[in-house]
């Protein structure tokens, strides 16, 4: 079975973050922000096994699939010959833009 690589573009990472910042504030709790977090890595790092998942959306940018995590995260992603790209990990029905025209 192959087996893909993972990449978080800088816009990813800063979502994650983000989302960080947002649970520990609501929930009062660093852990349970960690906890979280560490959850949605997880949840990505399965793509390298099996990325072709989620819906298609080749009206915003060709490739582009997006899923959702735990009813509150959507992840927006393509799939490459040897790498899945996390494009943006959104939190609450944020919406994705591709920068692509």
């Amino acid at each position: 079975m192959k087996r893909y690589d993972i990449r978080l573009t800088a816009e990813a990472e800063v979502d994650l973050a983000r989302i960080y910042r947002f649970v520990r504030r609501k929930s009062a709790s660093s852990v349970v922000a960690r906890n979280y977090v560490a959850r949605i890595k997880t949840f990505v790092d399965g793509f390298g096994t099996y990325p072709e998942r989620g819906s298609i959306h080749d009206d915003i940018r060709p490739g582009l699939r997006i899923v959702g995590f735990e009813r509150r995260v959507s992840v927006a992603f393509v799939v490459n010959a040897a790498e899945v790209v996390i494009l943006r990990i959104l939190y609450a029905g944020q919406q994705f833009e591709s920068d692509e025209n």
